[in-house]
């Protein structure tokens, strides 16, 4: 799966209007102080060509979810703040996306300027594609660069919309994202392990499909494996249970046979872990097997982590997908944190599949010693699953 869209060094971007839609959609607290500033970092590289070869930069991208119109709760300020201390120069934010005011914005810009405009889903044509909203944005700009992985698998007016209006190539981030997905999946280096994790079996179906016949190793943790139990007749309590995907789970067993590994061991707790304090709750481990009927699975017990280690250290690509347990409570974190340290210290290419997993590495401290953490969830999913990112499709061919 060899990269053949046009990147941000085939284009000439000098005195050039270059739109480029970035993943700014970072978590903030009630302040609206931003907790992690992981995807604004991880666009720096690409906005920093763009100055450098003296192109003037319009920055594009969405906050949070608003309901059809302005809201000050998911104005991109703070993230114009940051960035701005990230480049060490002021990058104004305009007061909309499109309009008579940001065009003047626009226009008043010099080679090696940044502007980030406002929120683009502030209108609700920008999840509908509406191809006059697209057609606005494209005016702003003479070129289109996507650098948004997170959001390639949406075909949006300002991931899809645009590039039909203006000559579009890739950004830094989304070229590197691509790489690494599609080369691990082409080609892995062997031998090749995936560790999936994560709640439900439904949501992660077509990936399992997709990676069975291509990894020498299968892992299912996180609150998909009871599933997996369940359909091995096993008593899993009050475990988190995907009864649509039984037959599935069986049909994975049976064609997968030694490759598939399955915790051996639980931690399992006597009442809801989200119900008030968990430390409160009394946890035991017990064999995957032996679940009590009133219990609930909350995390991969000791030896399960020992067992999935091993096959990690002897590995030389592992992908990873999905948390083992519960991890934003830290008493049920120490699966999650046992696969983040044998990641860490295995001399295989390791990549994190955004999302949860990348949440968790990031958490741990273990990030700088992951080869690739993937800035997009569901697009790293997605496209883990074959699918095509629409995102992508719309890019100029080289």
């Amino acid at each position: 799966m060899a990269f053949n869209k046009k990147t941000i060094e085939d284009v000439d971007v000098a005195g050039k209007r270059v739109l480029v839609r970035v993943d700014f959609n970072v978590p903030q607290d009630e302040t609206g102080r931003i907790t992690d500033d992981r995807r604004i970092r991880a666009a720096l590289p690409t906005i920093q060509y763009l100055m450098d070869h003296k192109a003037r930069v319009i920055l594009a991208s969405h906050l949070g979810r608003p309901k059809g119109g302005p809201d000050p709760k998911y104005s991109l300020q703070p993230v114009a703040a940051r960035l701005s201390e990230l480049l060490g120069r002021p990058v104004p934010l305009a007061p909309d996306s499109v309009g008579d005011q940001v065009k003047a914005q626009v226009d008043a810009l010099s080679d090696g300027d940044v502007l980030l405009l406002e929120n683009v889903r502030f209108y609700p044509e920008e999840e509908k594609n509406d191809p006059a909203y697209a057609e606005k944005l494209a005016a702003l700009a003479d070129l289109y660069i996507n650098d948004a992985f997170g959001t390639a698998h949406r075909a949006h007016a300002s991931t899809e919309g645009v590039a039909r209006h203006l000559p579009a190539a890739a950004g830094y981030l989304l070229k590197k994202e691509l790489d690494y997905l599609g080369n691990t999946i082409e080609d892995p280096q062997r031998p090749f392990v995936a560790i999936l994790g994560g709640a439900k079996v439904k949501d992660k179906i077509p990936v399992i499909e997709s990676l069975l016949p291509k990894v020498d190793t299968l892992i299912i943790c996180g609150g998909m494996a009871y599933t997996f139990f369940k359909a091995k007749g096993y008593e899993i309590g009050k475990s988190l249970l995907d009864d649509g995907s039984l037959d599935f789970a069986k049909r994975v067993m049976d064609e997968a046979g030694e490759k598939l590994m399955l915790p051996v061991d639980v931690v399992a707790v006597d009442g809801n872990p989200f119900g008030g304090d968990p430390d409160a709750l009394h946890a035991e481990t017990v064999a995957a097997d032996k679940i009590p009927a009133g219990r609930e699975g909350v995390d991969i017990g000791p030896m399960s982590v020992r067992a999935f280690t091993a096959v990690i250290q002897g590995a030389k690509t592992v992908i990873w997908n999905g948390p083992a347990g519960i991890f934003e409570i830290d008493r049920f974190a120490e699966g999650t944190k046992g696969i983040a340290q044998a990641l860490a210290d295995s001399g295989a290419t390791t990549i994190v599949g955004g999302g949860d997993s990348a949440a968790a590495v990031e958490k741990l401290g273990f990030a700088d010693r992951i080869t690739h953490i993937s800035t997009g969830g569901g697009a790293s999913l997605e496209f883990l699953e074959g699918k095509t990112l629409p995102g992508v499709a719309a890019l100029q061919d080289k």
